[in-house]
């Protein structure tokens, strides 16, 4: 057994760990590094696809929507209420299957199409779903879930406040670290050499007997359930509403774009890198330049992805080759 292999995956780890501590025990930091812990989450969940594939969900947002109503139904149903705090494992199982039907759905017709085809396929997923829950007005319509009341039935006023407070950003901290985890498992295994292969020429690869219909399916499934998992979290949990403006908005797709792509996208310490960086140029140009924060984030990450064409990681990634250092960086 190889564990040098593994090697990258304990750095994510221990960067994980220095953020937790700091976010701690740092007076006021918990919610910055809470909002950085979310891009690096949102970055690794999107890279499983994204970087494995060169397939561009452009409807990446909807899985995270439907994470979110997944948790939210649970837990504003009378009938789980009696559960305590045993009703979020009902609620984070919904969401992956809300997920999971989705993505087995949307991935046996889109994923047939390649390039621009699959992104404006996606995309219209995504504004279908939102359209369909406000003009249907199923789950609340326009106007959402409110679950701050249930969650204080269910959990009680305390643990109610924590879980928004502290737990649903400490569960984030254990999605990104189970992201790591899956890429890692990918990128040194059959499945993963397999969508490596059809990332590169996926004409060549099904020549060579790779079964890119199923890797492409299993690689969007997974991607698209760890999705379901931060909405469940970061926004349902935490927020303690949702609403389909939100939930559904195209931003947080293009966020997790920019970061897979400046981090490096198909490794591992890309999305963390990239989470880091875009997490806090976007709380910090918030707050020394509110209202220009915008103008000033978008340039500044062109010119990083001018620098680094492979992202941050990939070149990183060259420059270590050979060297000791090689065995950390994937």
């Amino acid at each position: 057994m190889n564990k040098g292999k593994y090697y990258p995956l304990f750095v994510a780890i221990g960067i994980f760990l220095v953020l937790f501590i700091f976010g701690k025990f740092a007076q006021g930091m918990w919610e910055p590094v809470a909002l950085i812990m979310f891009y690096v989450a949102v970055g690794e969940a999107f890279n499983v696809f994204l970087g494995f594939t060169g397939y561009v969900n452009f409807g990446y947002v909807v899985f995270m929507g439907l994470g979110s109503y997944g948790m939210a139904l649970v837990v504003s149903s009378s009938s789980m209420a009696g559960l305590g705090p045993w009703i979020l494992i009902p609620g984070f199982l919904f969401a992956a299957i809300m997920a999971g039907i989705l993505a087995a759905g949307v991935g046996a017709i889109a994923l047939r199409l390649r390039g621009a085809y699959f992104a404006i396929a996606t995309i219209g997923v995504n504004q279908g779903v939102k359209f369909f829950i406000e003009g249907a007005k199923i789950w609340g319509g326009s106007e959402g879930i409110i679950i701050s009341k249930p969650l204080k039935v269910a959990l009680g006023p305390h643990l109610a406040n924590a879980v928004t407070t502290f737990w649903a950003d400490f569960l984030v901290f254990m999605i990104a670290i189970l992201a790591a985890v899956i890429t890692i498992v990918f990128l040194h295994t059959r499945l993963g050499y397999g969508l490596i292969a059809l990332r590169e020429d996926e004409d060549a690869a099904r020549v060579m007997g790779v079964n890119t219909t199923k890797y492409k399916n299993i690689a969007f499934l997974v991607s698209s359930i760890l999705a379901a998992l931060v909405g469940a979290t970061a926004w349902c949990l935490k927020t303690t509403y949702v609403f389909p403006d939100d939930v559904f908005a195209l931003s947080y797709t293009v966020d997790a774009i920019v970061i897979v792509m400046m981090g490096g996208t198909g490794t591992l310490l890309g999305p963390v890198v990239g989470g880091l960086i875009y997490g806090i140029l976007k709380y910090w140009l918030g707050i020394l330049l509110p209202g220009f924060q915008l103008l000033i984030l978008a340039p500044f990450i062109i010119i990083i992805i001018i620098l680094f064409p492979e992202g941050i990681v990939g070149v990183l990634k060259k420059r270590v080759r050979g060297k000791k250092l090689e065995k950390f960086i994937a």
